[in-house]
């Protein structure tokens, strides 16, 4: 009953979230023009754009205007040059009923923030607010929301360094509590330290559970297959196609699923597998935020397979799986679960005679279920090499042991009796150990590989 309480208030509504009223917002977008931070695969309407989609998403935000002003350098404190940022002001003031600003950059500091909302008089917020406010909205288990609250503490911080100095400025006098030989700043960091422990501590307990039930169906054998991608590159209506699975309802939104959920599913060979379905990723998706979320993607390195989903309509598909490829690889995962990625294109109903430019991947729509037979063949293939797993058939005497022991060792797939002679025909599929140990019992035993 301690635990949680103690966890209902570390999931109590958080002092950074927006108030739940409408939110007229003017989208900027700061054109990098050239130098090293301008991305050769994206253009500014494009990244634009997805901001957009990124305030669509949320429940009672309109887009009022969305405004591309060039700079050198946006890691400046005003963002642009002094003419740009004049112009930009004039806009933004112009603006009828805008309640907030949403700057297209990753990270701005407090400084920055604080400045700007004193030109603007509006609330203003950068690419880890917004998307952290939609993981906010999304979040339905409590993982998920120990994750949003533990993304929310870098904000936290850098919110009581600006507080800590507007009240020097206004006091003036002792920054020390009284008697407690304790700054306000100190004692404020400290309380944050606290529920920063405290929510791990937590997560890491959920991680254990996790782990446990992880434990468990490997026990079962059963493999597991990742789907990951962009954010609404069709994950969850893939699975759904490939598990048949009616309860499943993808959103067309950013960022719809944000908890590991699993789903069972068939291969052409009646093997059953499991199709995990992770969060979606996003370009310039802050540092934090994918840290706060590897407990969720954790359970990817513990996957036998990853498919790799793309939007192939998409303008920006080579950026997002670069995006994508990219995230992985800082995973530290296997280097057999990256060289054997299945690379999906999907959505290709929208495009006429689609043929994939990349070796191996398969074309798929996930809406339409075209593609999907060579995909689940191939999904098989993989598994079978990734889990030492094997399809025999072998022929057994049903006076003997081997049936009862084959059902408990391996999975039966079909069972053929011939009652004139006792025997039976059965196919299975079995994992390299068991099929050692059935050769040992059962030397006289004949095998035919599938």
């Amino acid at each position: 009953e301690d635990d949680e309480a103690a966890l209902e208030e570390l999931l109590a509504p958080s002092p950074l979230a927006p108030g739940p009223g409408a939110q007229r917002v003017a989208v900027v977008h700061p054109a990098v023009k050239w130098g090293p931070q301008k991305s050769p695969l994206t253009t500014a309407e494009l990244q634009i754009a997805e901001a957009v989609a990124l305030v669509d998403t949320l429940q009672n935000w309109t887009v009022l205007d969305k405004i591309i002003i060039p700079t050198k350098n946006p890691n400046k404190k005003f963002v642009f040059g002094k003419g740009n940022f004049q112009v930009l002001t004039e806009k933004i003031k112009k603006l009828p009923h805008v309640t907030a600003v949403f700057l297209n950059v990753e990270r701005i500091s407090s400084l920055t923030k604080k400045e700007l909302e004193g030109a603007w008089g509006v609330p203003v917020f950068d690419r880890y607010t917004v998307v952290l406010h939609i993981f906010r909205c999304n979040a339905r288990t409590k993982e998920a929301k120990l994750q949003v609250a533990l993304a929310e503490i870098p904000l936290l911080r850098s919110n009581l360094k600006n507080e800590v100095s507007q009240r020097d400025q206004q006091r003036g006098g002792s920054r020390y509590i009284m008697g407690s030989g304790e700054t306000f700043l100190e004692t404020q960091n400290r309380v944050l330290k606290e529920r920063e422990l405290k929510i791990r501590n937590a997560l890491e307990k959920l991680r254990r559970k996790r782990a446990l039930l992880r434990t468990q169906r490997r026990k079962c054998e059963f493999p597991m297959v990742s789907v990951m991608g962009y954010t609404n590159c069709g994950k969850t209506t893939l699975i759904k196609a490939l598990t048949g699975e009616a309860g499943l309802q993808p959103r067309d939104q950013l960022f719809a699923t944000l908890d590991i959920t699993a789903h069972a599913g068939y291969l052409p060979s009646h093997m059953p597998v499991i199709y995990v379905d992770t969060i979606g990723f996003l370009t310039d998706l802050p540092h934090n935020l994918v840290e706060s979320f590897s407990a969720t993607l954790e359970e990817v390195a513990y996957s036998d397979l990853i498919v790799h989903v793309r939007d192939i309509t998409h303008p920006e598909t080579i950026l997002q799986k670069a995006t994508v490829l990219s995230v992985l690889r800082n995973l530290n995962l296997p280097s057999h679960l990256l060289d054997s990625i299945v690379e999906v294109h999907n959505k290709v109903d929208l495009i006429e005679r689609y043929k994939p430019a990349e070796e191996n991947a398969l074309a798929v729509s996930a809406l339409h279920g075209h593609g999907l037979e060579e995909l689940k063949q191939e999904i098989e293939k993989k598994i079978l090499t990734a889990t030492g797993k094997k399809i025999l058939t072998v022929n057994i005497n049903l006076e003997g042991p081997q049936l009862s022991w084959l059902y408990k060792e391996a999975t039966v797939q079909e069972v053929e009796v011939m009652p004139e002679d006792g025997t039976a025909r059965v196919k299975v599929i079995i994992g390299g150990s068991a099929f050692g140990r059935y050769k040992n019992l059962f030397p006289n035993s004949e095998i035919f590989m599938s």
